[in-house]
């Protein structure tokens, strides 16, 4: 089984409170990697309260984004449209996480495949310099033998020279960068 990882393409990060032409550039990619993926997709929507800024996250980065149940929350138009229309068994889900890595997403991965074998896992998504290498690590370290793949096409970093040096350290991380 083959697992696809799409990393935050929530609308503040595409064209809300953090977006950028980068980020909206690689929607129609994303949707198309999706659209023809055979195997489970699952989703990581970045997840934060109305006391962001008192956060110690939001001390450094000190723009609201994500709130939970707000527009710029929500999954971007379409993907969680293209993951449904697949015709395939496997199901796509949803993790809500707090903060740029997600151990939640190890440990669901972790069970699946001690149910049924992964043979790798895609990552896609957004940031690729904050919250993509992130969950790249954590699963390398999770998962260790298990290839992670990164489509560089379909992850936009905060600027292209970060989205660079983070597809960088995970080639020196031995992940798969396509």
């Amino acid at each position: 089984m083959n697992v696809l990882v799409v990393i935050d393409m929530q609308h503040d990060f595409v064209d809300g409170a953090l977006g950028s032409p980068e980020a909206q550039a690689i929607v129609d990619n994303v949707r198309q990697k999706i659209a023809s993926f055979d195997g489970p997709v699952i989703f990581t929507r970045d997840t934060h309260d109305n006391d962001y800024l008192e956060s110690q996250e939001g001390q450094h980065l000190p723009v609201v984004h994500c709130v939970k149940d707000t527009d710029g929350w929500q999954i971007v138009d379409g993907l969680l449209e293209a993951a449904e229309k697949r015709n395939t068994i496997h199901p796509s889900f949803i993790i809500d996480k707090p903060n740029f890595g997600s151990s939640e997403l190890v440990t669901r991965l972790q069970g699946m495949h001690r149910a049924e074998p992964i043979e790798s896992i895609t990552l896609v998504g957004l940031c690729t310099d904050i919250c993509v290498v992130s969950n790249a690590v954590l699963l390398k370290t999770g998962l260790p033998e298990v290839p992670v793949h990164i489509d560089a096409k379909c992850c936009a970093g905060v600027t292209p020279e970060s989205h660079e040096a983070a597809l960088a350290t995970m080639k020196m991380c031995q992940c798969i960068v396509e």
